[in-house]
């Protein structure tokens, strides 16, 4: 590692999330006996990108939640909320298509360290921009303000956000990534950037460890440290479902997040892998988050999704309808790697192999 940062010394430690999420798998598995033979029977749980309970029909929900998480910070420091909103509606919906299902409604969860009307409305307009780009109802939500627990980065400007989604997909079209076989292809789309992970590696590293400010313009990004950072999550619902509705043979999707290709794995059967040799060029935030905090490649590739917010695996001939719905929403893509009978994720990177199991 050089000395330099890594997510663990910024305060998450990747290996112990794992075994904690592990556990917590483990106990909640425990109650799926509760529904079995019910209405809402689960039929996939926790460890894949959302949750499915039949309905009956030949259908099935899924179930989703999640937050920006310290995106939140940066907001505060920045005094900008109606961004954030797009933002959690991204980190739900692009979590439901992985599995094939159609997004329908999202419930906000808003808490606040103080009454604050005006961020209110600024946040919730990034709910509803994001709620149009994903087609979906926003059927309502909760705001706690909770002075005692809720504490950020401005006095008094403290909040966290999230979200429960919930999509609907017949169950004979469920997605998991169980058809994945060696030779298909990985395409990958562009991200906006640094997108809603990884945040607390880079406000330790740009705005502690390299003392610059929010408001600090970088010449790399064109743009301040504040503005990049606050790039709102890509949201890729449409092409997605439009994939589907055309019947491409399509056999996983994944959404890059927190553990960027790491996040794979979690798709193909038993003994089979990735290899990544033609990702392309990385966003520029992310190399100035590697060379001020001496981040290596390997920690880097582990955090952040490096340009890359979303893949579709699929065998060869579904590839270029792949490519071409994508580029036709306006989308980036490209081939960027395939599938190997190898257990492990291998990302190449100037001729470095980085290898993650």
């Amino acid at each position: 590692m050089g000395g330099g940062w890594s997510y663990s010394k910024a305060g998450v430690d990747l290996d112990r999330v794992k075994r904690a999420h592990k556990l917590i798998e483990e106990l909640i598995e425990s109650t799926y006996n509760f529904r079995r033979g019910l209405f809402g029977e689960v039929l996939k749980g926790a460890g894949h990108y959302a949750a499915l309970i039949d309905i009956g029909g030949g259908r099935a929900l899924a179930l989703h939640a999640d937050g920006v998480g310290t995106k939140v910070l940066i907001a505060q420091l920045m005094d900008k909320y109606d961004t954030v909103g797009i933002d959690c509606v991204a980190m739900n919906v692009n979590d439901l298509i992985c599995v094939g299902a159609e997004p329908i409604a999202l419930i906000d969860y808003l808490a606040l360290e103080r009454s604050d009307e005006e961020l209110v409305a600024e946040v919730v307009k990034g709910l509803r921009r994001g709620a149009e780009m994903a087609g979906i109802a926003i059927i309502g939500g909760e705001t706690a303000v909770m002075p005692d627990v809720i504490k950020g980065a401005v006095e008094g400007k403290g909040f966290d956000l999230a979200g429960l989604s919930i999509g609907v997909v017949e169950t004979s079209k469920v997605i998991t990534g169980g058809s994945i076989k060696a030779g298909d292809l990985v395409v990958g789309v562009r991200s906006s950037g640094i997108h809603s992970n990884g945040l607390t590696l880079a406000r330790r590293v740009l705005l502690e460890h390299a003392k610059l400010t929010v408001n600090s313009y970088v010449e790399e990004l064109k743009c301040t440290v504040g503005e990049e950072l606050l790039k709102p999550t890509l949201i890729y619902v449409k092409p997605v479902l439009e994939l589907l509705k055309k019947g491409v043979e399509i056999h996983g999707l994944a959404h890059i997040t927190g553990g960027s290709f790491t996040k794979l794995m979690r798709l193909p059967p038993r003994g089979l892998g990735f290899k990544l040799d033609s990702l392309p060029k990385p966003h520029p935030i992310f190399k100035v988050i590697q060379r001020l905090g001496g981040v290596s490649s390997w920690e880097m590739y582990r955090t952040f999704n490096m340009g890359v917010g979303f893949c579709i695996i699929a065998p060869e001939q579904s590839v270029d309808e792949v490519l071409r719905v994508f580029r036709s929403f306006g989308f980036e893509c490209q081939v960027i790697g395939s599938v190997i009978d190898r257990p492990r994720v291998e990302v190449v990177v100037e001729g470095e192999v980085l290898v993650y199991s």
